[in-house]
């Protein structure tokens, strides 16, 4: 089945708004790293949550790439967004615990790993109040970096190298390429393609 992204505006209220104006502020900033690193660098929950205090050094550096190890071992150079570093700097600012180089960057309310499941109950409930439909989960931000880059003409092949996807397949359906777009792209770039 073709991915369901969220659409620009809706994954940006997401990443504004995800955690309960009831949670305590560093609880707040920390869904909202999270969420921001989802959607602004196309990570998987389980990357993000990987994440170490050695990768905070991404708020203090304009620029910064994340290095990833995703699904079978492959590993990836992310860039990091503006707005993902700021939420990150937020977030280890707000931090009630040290933010140990290899510990694990984004912590639980007693301070141990951040379960994924804190993060997919925090997305129902913004998915609730926002009015998004079920398919409007943490994946779907993923879905949503790469259908929005593409969208905006990004290349295939870089999406492809910031999915961590070792297939250009995988990518396509992923995005959600229309046939169109292809035939569009084969049609400019094969030499046999074009007319006379």
């Amino acid at each position: 089945p073709l991915p369901r992204p969220l659409d620009e505006d809706a994954a940006r209220a997401v990443t504004q708004s995800i955690s309960d104006d009831k949670a305590e502020a560093w609880i707040r900033a920390r869904d909202t790293a999270v969420a921001t690193l989802l959607y602004g660098c196309g990570l998987r929950i389980s990357e993000a949550l990987g994440l170490t205090g050695r990768d905070a050094a991404i708020a203090e550096t304009p620029g910064a790439s994340l290095r990833i190890l995703g699904k079978g071992g492959k590993e990836r150079l992310v860039p990091v967004i503006p707005a993902a570093a700021q939420a990150v700097a937020r977030y280890t600012g707000l931090c009630p615990y040290p933010i140990d180089p290899d510990a694990p960057l984004f912590r639980g309310l007693r301070g141990g790993p951040l379960n994924p499941r804190l993060i997919t109950r925090a997305m129902e409930g913004v998915r609730l109040r926002l009015g998004l439909p079920a398919s409007a989960t943490p994946h779907a931000l993923r879905h949503s970096f790469a259908t929005h880059l593409l969208s905006r003409g990004g290349d295939l092949r870089a999406i492809q190298e910031l999915l961590g996807h070792a297939n250009l397949s995988t990518t396509q359906i992923y995005t959600g390429v229309d046939t169109a777009r292809l035939m569009e792209a084969y049609n400019a770039a094969h030499p046999r393609a074009r007319k006379g």
